[in-house]
């Protein structure tokens, strides 16, 4: 009875969906088929049009890799780390690094701006530790980023190792106190680096009285990293550092035989008033649509150890050269192409996000930010965070870099200075190089140019100037 009674009901609904009202839906299905058939012409065309380029693609390339301007933003980049050395945020040496990145792209003929932002200050000062029990032994530290300094005298008191944030609680009574030192496993450099960003808070928050962390590398010749780290709000600050992955494992192996262990720690660092800086900008204005923008991209600081030529010179040096490639061939796209050089990245993105505020009136017309951040090693992919027509679009431009056989699209574009653009939705590109060293000279001393290669610069930079071209000069923008 139920099922008859519905049916009843439903069939004289149906009938009128289907017989008194046709017109509606049949008109639906035929636009929708429009849509659909005007959807694949355009897209057809747009990868027509991208295909179209791939003369010029060739001559980019061909002029970075094999023509005369081989070897130049490696050359560029050696002189550029000789001459200033490592450029720390608020440092003098971050000054004239800026003064010289100026001349050296106004001197190339490109338009070149300074834009002011404010950016944090912090001074390593003397730094040194000691195990003086069960023996005496110097222990090669790197205080962390922000980092408070320790009382004149220093800081001596017993060491609790652990091995885990989960350890640590689990040990809590036994932390009041002591110096805390983790010795966490490497995993990977984004799960793992959580210990130096927040192990200082973790372990005050149990009553330790400074905290020394096992660099966040996979490999290690004694040498410790330096880095960021964050104090939580409403926690003590205390001392903090970096020490080697050997002198991790030397105390935890102690530790594990009931064997006392005693450090003493100094340190003099101190945070100074935020200082003036600039973000540093050069460009190339579109003929067609001046104000529509394709934004390339490095960091211009480091830290206060090697040379900062891999973290994140070559990032900056192949963003200026890539305008270099394009302005030498007498190339001008229909947008602007816009490199733009950070400062205070590695205190999080600041001087972007300075960028980004002022900016962001604007975002319409930004087309696509690209940063590099991850060395400038050899290229293996553009990684890419877009609308899935963008990754169609971007697909075509990649098939253009055949000649140097790096024709991968890969998902997730990154960086931090972009970050903020990809979260409001624009299209953002970072540079996937073989990085499998990367980790091994991050934030040490031995970031410098002996871990730079010449035709892996050509390489990156032939990459960087042909997507950032191709898409500047299309008749359209990337679809959002």
């Amino acid at each position: 009875m139920i099922v008859r009674r519905r049916q009843t009901l439903i069939l004289p609904f149906l009938m009128s969906v289907m017989f008194i009202h046709p017109a509606p839906a049949l008109n639906s299905i035929s636009a929708t088929r429009a849509a659909f058939n005007t959807t694949v012409k355009r897209a057809a065309d747009v990868a027509e049009e991208v295909a179209a380029y791939a003369d010029v693609a060739k001559q980019i390339i061909e002029l970075a890799v094999s023509g005369a301007a081989h070897n130049r933003s490696y050359r560029r980049l050696a002189d550029f780390t000789d001459t200033i050395g490592n450029r720390v945020s608020g440092s003098s040496n971050l000054d004239r690094a800026i003064k010289y990145m100026y001349n050296a792209m106004y001197q190339d003929g490109l338009d070149v701006h300074l834009e002011p932002v404010k950016i944090p200050h912090w001074v390593r000062g003397k730094e040194s530790a000691e195990m003086i029990a069960p023996r005496a032994k110097s222990l090669s530290i790197l205080g962390l980023g922000s980092s408070v300094g320790t009382p004149p005298e220093g800081i001596k008191a017993e060491v609790l190792v652990v091995q885990s944030f989960e350890e640590l609680k689990h040990r809590a009574s036994e932390a009041a106190g002591r110096i805390v030192v983790f010795n966490q496993p490497f995993v990977s450099y984004g799960e793992t680096v959580s210990y130096r960003a927040f192990g200082a808070s973790k372990a005050a928050e149990v009553g330790a009285v400074a905290t020394l962390i096992r660099s966040i590398t996979p490999f290690s010749i004694n040498s410790p990293h330096t880095g960021q780290q964050d104090y939580q709000e409403g926690v003590k600050r205390i001392p903090t550092a970096c020490i080697t992955v050997e002198d991790a494992e030397l105390m935890w192996r102690l530790a594990q035989r009931g064997q006392k262990i005693v450090v003493r720690l100094t340190m003099e660092a101190k945070t100074l008033p935020d200082a003036d800086s600039f973000n540093t900008v050069s460009e190339i204005r579109g003929w067609q649509y001046p104000e529509q923008v394709v934004l390339l991209s490095g960091h211009l600081d480091s830290w206060d150890v090697g040379q900062g030529a891999m973290d994140d010179g070559g990032g900056a040096i192949i963003s200026w050269e890539a305008l270099s490639l394009i302005k030498d061939l007498g190339l001008r796209p229909r947008r602007t192409l816009r490199a733009v050089l950070w400062t205070a990245e590695e205190q999080g993105g600041v001087g972007a996000q300075q960028y980004f505020n002022l900016h962001k009136v604007n975002i319409s017309n930004f087309d696509l930010v690209m940063e590099s951040d991850l060395g400038t090693f050899t290229p293996v992919a553009l990684q890419f965070t877009g609308s899935d027509a963008a990754r169609k679009v971007m697909e075509g431009v990649v098939k253009l870099l055949a000649p140097i056989n790096m024709t991968k699209l890969e998902p997730n574009g990154e960086g931090t200075d972009i970050g903020p653009w990809l979260e409001a939705g624009v299209p953002g590109a970072s540079l996937h190089v073989a990085d499998s060293r990367y980790f091994w000279f991050h934030h040490t001393e031995g970031d410098t140019m002996a871990v730079q290669d010449p035709r892996d610069m050509d390489l990156c930079s032939a990459l960087w100037a042909v997507v950032a071209y191709v898409v500047a000069d299309l008749q359209d923008m990337l679809p959002r």
